[in-house]
């Protein structure tokens, strides 16, 4: 069949890939009065996120955690079951499913609500006006477009000596639809997506084991979150080999083998039936023909931008996991919503340290600001108040002791300088110490703020009282 271009149509902005960031800065860019272009290879909308991320991982913690309650915490709650408890492994996959397509239906809703234009296919750049759409029968289209911003996302990351077969060696994405449960997990890598999917096959049965090179887990977050994390976690039978370094993986298709060595270059071999590589992401540039328009992308693969997220190109944008900083959901949609705002001449603005952090984790895991490590290194004077979860009456109530909250505040000011807690619902709870945060609260200002009885966030309360002068009321 010959391949036909054409031109199709012409649109103030286009945007390339439909993930948080794209969809949401369509949707701004529409708002704001602006003919809206938004091009997406796959069928769905939502990119990683909403299809092999964020929302799919936590259906699947929640599926699990409500199976990990019934064999491990009912009888303390005087709930009894006769009989065994079983999972379908099959019917949580689906349900998984299930919220995934109810999720990304919703994104079309609101494409079509805005008048956003969607093109399926896989967008590059002809020139710095011009974006063809390659369509799955080769066929393509060209469009014309005023602004273009990049939104492609990025793709699991990989270790070169490993290759991934996607059936024992996996990454999140197989990760997020195995047929059975494993017997041992093995993790290599002790970051977010490593942890939450370990945790999801230990409640169901697995044998996991976590592999880090670092000499702990979620070695960016505050060294305190780390700790009580991994405590948190060996309770719960995760195995962990921190300050290892991974040497080698083989996999005869039933089972895999990763070779490592700790820190005193001792050799160690770990062996399960499935091995999930977890050690980041990349930026995702492939095949948008960038050189076509001589868009600087640096040795990392990200796409170079200024304070206004512009390339070098002065009508080209781009944000979310193809820019530096933290790959999250949350950054890429603020981002996209600047970008709509600057092309409308307005003057936006984004505070990266105020952007919160969360690994969904039973206890979960949240962070905001400065960790206590970043004001030592920086020779900041500071004071920190912690409180413990286990103090709070709601938090007994739920049989969620673990965790804490830390607030860290100026040693002369009082501001509110960095917030990190671990616990039963932080996830949530880290939105009040970003709001305290963007108003510059200081810790005194939350002490005296009241916190509603009994709820985990008294320990927000409590932790200000112990950074402003040492008086919390409960410990």
């Amino acid at each position: 069949m010959q391949n036909k271009t054409h031109i199709m149509n012409s649109y103030d902005v286009t945007i390339i890939g439909s993930g948080p960031g794209g969809y949401v800065a369509a949707i701004r860019c529409a708002q704001l009065g602006m003919k809206t272009a938004l091009i997406e290879k796959y069928s769905t909308l939502g990119g990683t996120c909403l299809n092999v991320g964020c929302i799919p991982s936590k259906a699947l913690l929640d599926s699990s955690h409500h199976y990990d309650d019934a064999i491990r915490h009912f009888e303390d709650h005087g709930i009894e079951i006769s009989g065994d408890v079983k999972v379908s492994l099959e019917k949580m996959i689906s349900r998984k499913d299930q919220v995934v397509a109810q999720t990304t239906s919703g994104i079309d809703f609101l494409m079509k609500k805005n008048k956003i234009e969607v093109l399926n296919g896989f967008g590059s750049f002809k020139d710095a006006n011009h974006v063809v759409i390659t369509k799955e029968d080769g066929s393509s289209e060209e469009i014309e477009t005023k602004n273009v911003i990049i939104a492609t996302g990025s793709k699991p990351a990989n270790l070169p000596f490993i290759t991934l077969d996607k059936e024992r060696v996996i990454t999140s994405t197989e990760a997020l639809k195995l047929k059975e449960i494993p017997k041992h997990l093995l993790v290599i890598g002790g970051g977010v997506i490593g942890l939450e999917l370990g945790q999801v096959y230990r409640r169901l049965g697995s044998e996991v084991s976590v592999i880090e090179y670092m000499d702990r887990i979620i070695p960016t977050m505050d060294k305190a979150q780390s700790k009580e994390l991994t405590k948190s976690l060996k309770k719960q039978g995760v195995k962990f080999l921190l300050s290892h370094k991974v040497s080698g993986l083989s996999n005869n298709g039933t089972e895999v083998t990763v070779t490592a060595t700790d820190k005193k270059d001792k050799e160690v071999t770990v062996t399960g039936d499935y091995c999930l590589v977890s050690v980041g992401r990349r930026a995702y540039t492939d095949g948008l023909k960038a050189e076509n328009v001589g868009i600087k992308i640096n040795e990392r693969g990200q796409v170079t931008v200024n304070e206004h997220l512009q390339t070098n190109i002065s009508n080209i944008y781009a944000i979310g996991d193809v820019i530096k900083g933290p790959m999250l959901a949350h950054k890429a949609e603020e981002e996209g919503v600047f970008v709509a705002e600057i092309l409308a001449g307005q003057k936006p603005h984004i505070d990266y340290n105020l952007i919160p952090g969360v690994v969904y984790t039973w206890p979960e895991v949240a962070s905001v600001g400065k960790t206590e490590e970043q004001l030592i290194e920086n020779k900041v004077a500071y004071k920190a108040g912690q409180f413990p979860m286990r103090a709070l009456g709601r938090s007994r109530a739920s049989g969620d002791t673990d965790g804490f909250v830390k607030i860290l505040s100026d040693a002369k000011t009082d501001e509110v300088l960095g917030v990190h807690m671990v616990g039963a619902r932080v996830a949530d709870l880290i939105a009040e110490a970003v709001v305290a945060m963007e108003f510059r609260a200081s810790a005194e200002d939350i002490s005296r703020m009241s916190h509603a009885h009994p709820t985990y966030a008294e320990a927000i309360k409590e932790a200000a009282l112990a950074a402003t002068d040492n008086r919390p009321l409960h410990i």
